[in-house]
């Protein structure tokens, strides 16, 4: 049996740091409770939490959390199926070393 070779999860800082540089609210989602797919900007979002939360109009299921920290912020997008980010055309795709 051959074991399929990795790169350390260190590797994904810079692909991860490029989509995250990116304007979010242009970003699309799809909503794991409805299926809907639409643009982050759409969503409605509260802040009478210790953080945001942002919900899909038209279901009200919760799409994401946002919670902030002075030296770290946690992100939960587990009401999301998927996150689409458009990326700039001029920016080369990462390439697997």
């Amino acid at each position: 049996m051959t074991e399929m070779s990795y790169l350390d999860g260190n590797m994904l800082d810079g692909p991860l740091r490029e989509l995250f540089a990116v304007d979010l609210s242009s970003a699309t989602g799809r909503c794991e409770s409805c299926g809907m797919v639409g643009p982050m900007a759409g969503l409605h979002v509260f802040s009478h939490a210790p953080g945001l939360v942002g919900r899909r109009p038209a279901c009200t299921e919760v799409m994401l959390r946002l919670v902030r920290a002075p030296d770290r912020a946690w992100l939960d997008l587990r009401g999301s199926t998927f996150l689409q980010v458009p990326m700039p055309p001029d920016q080369p795709h990462p390439r697997p070393l």
